[in-house]
């Protein structure tokens, strides 16, 4: 905590802040999905010790979720054998050992996820189980015309920027405009793939799915970007391919979500590969299952694997026993396509998978040059560390109770200027820290419709609003 910034951080206890919402509301609801998920798969077991092992840790999830409902004091983690567990204690013992509704939001969040990871790492038969793969993958299965859409696009573009046809009877101008509008498109699907985080959507139906995804909700939301930096990163992307160009020129992707998100962030990254504007992406999953439905790297493979046969995969019936109709010839093709380039870039070794065990700590990104100094100095070997949604930026601004007015570059502290790392944030709104932000715009927001007025900052809770914030720690 030495190395955080003095500004407050959100507490559950605030009731008109998200941070109360979320331990009063949500997590009771996750544990409850993970209680079920586990109940579900142990009643499939015929091991009779895996089973009755199961069935203890289902009372630990559910003791769990007492403790958390009848406001009890956190306790101490369970030594699972990993070194971040004495790091959890300690700042837990620094806090005062505090109870659920009155703790940072960010320790308390983390924590939780940490300590149902303790259950399945402490026990014989059930070490690296998910209990929220199931809804990862339905949900990807959810996607499906959106992923339709976005495949027959992205295979379009990747086939014209390898041939160079693009660029037929064009000037360097008007290519350097198109390549500028082509990488935007491809950042706001990245941005708005955001839109299906499952810890904060806990019942979506098929129908909400689709709403929340394909061109025309994308263009409708594009207006909702209220801090868009993205011309500021198009150029120095482009700046590095001219100064570099048979150099190295990596950018990093720090993931968040799984299923659909995943798929945007590989077709940004397919596409930057294809354009040139990178010879490389490094992506950052998290090291265990991590607020419902972050990426491991086992969630990568899951998504690479649903590609392989997409027939199969989007027409096999779901749990209810419902039917889906079969793809057509070209959907399928379209699919396979990014399946054999992706697989491919992997192979090749432009598309890595780089876990590291600082995501899924406790803490804000101002600990990493202290707590992580191997991966802060790897983080500067980046043209662009590209941080995506609502947690990494929580975690880049310590969640702290910032002045909306604040600038992006001052309240992420030393990821900012003069840190060698070029930080680019892709957000959808969705808990009260906001920064960057014109003097007035907080105030217009909570005034409009559901906005909260002058009692809760309620129009950054629900994902319908944006940030892209960009820091040239370069410069």
């Amino acid at each position: 905590m030495e190395f955080d910034p003095k500004t407050p951080q959100y507490l559950t206890s605030d009731p008109s802040s998200f941070a109360s919402v979320s331990a009063n509301e949500r997590w009771p609801v996750i544990i409850t999905g993970a209680i079920d998920d586990l109940h579900r798969t142990v009643g499939e077991v015929t091991d009779e010790e895996k089973a009755k092992e199961g069935k203890s840790i289902i009372e630990n999830l559910a003791k769990l979720k007492y403790e958390l409902q009848h406001d009890r004091q956190l306790t101490p983690l369970d030594d699972d054998g990993e070194s971040d567990i004495a790091s959890y204690n300690k700042e837990l013992e620094q806090r005062g050992t505090p109870h659920w509704h009155n703790v940072p939001w960010l320790y308390a969040e983390c924590y939780l996820y940490r300590r149902i990871e303790t259950f399945f790492a402490l026990s014989k038969h059930w070490k690296g189980y998910d209990v929220f793969t199931r809804q990862k993958m339905s949900t990807f299965k959810s996607s499906r015309p959106a992923v339709l859409e976005l495949a027959a696009r992205y295979r379009e573009l990747a086939q014209e920027a390898e041939s160079g046809k693009g660029a037929d009877g064009k000037s360097a101008e008007d290519i350097e405009q198109a390549e500028k509008l082509l990488f935007s498109e491809m950042c706001e699907i990245c941005l708005w793939g955001n839109a299906t985080d499952l810890s904060l959507l806990t019942s979506l139906t098929y129908e909400d799915i689709q709403k929340l995804q394909g061109s025309q909700a994308r263009k409708a939301s594009q207006s909702n970007i209220i801090v868009n930096d993205l011309d500021a990163a198009f150029q120095v992307m482009q700046k590095a391919r001219k100064e570099k160009k048979d150099g190295e020129r990596r950018v990093d992707i720090v993931l968040d979500n799984s299923g659909f998100e995943i798929f945007v962030d590989l077709i940004l990254g397919g596409y930057l590969l294809s354009a040139g504007l990178a010879t490389s992406i490094v992506l950052h999953p998290k090291r265990l299952p991590w607020f419902v439905s972050d990426v491991t790297p086992k969630d990568f493979s899951d998504l690479l694997n649903s590609m392989v046969d997409p027939q199969a995969f989007y027409t096999a019936p779901d749990d209810t026993g419902k039917t889906y109709p079969a793809l057509s010839e070209k959907e399928a093709a379209d699919v396979r396509f990014l399946f054999d380039q992706w697989s491919q870039f992997h192979q090749d070794g432009k598309l890595i998978v780089r876990p590291h065990s600082f995501w899924t700590t406790q803490g804000c990104y101002w600990r990493i040059p202290h707590e992580a100094p191997e991966l802060f100095d790897d983080l500067k070997e980046s043209e662009l560390v590209l941080f995506k949604g609502d947690l990494n930026y929580r975690k880049l601004t310590n969640d702290a109770q910032w002045d909306t007015t604040t600038p992006f570059t001052t309240a992420i502290g030393p990821m900012g200027p003069k840190s060698g790392i070029r930080v680019l944030a892709f957000r959808t709104c969705k808990a009260d820290t906001v920064v960057g932000l014109p003097a007035g715009e907080d105030e217009r927001l909570r005034g409009l419709p559901n906005g909260g007025g002058d009692e809760a900052r309620k129009w950054a809770w629900s994902g319908k609003w944006a940030v892209v914030s960009f820091s040239d720690g370069k410069a």
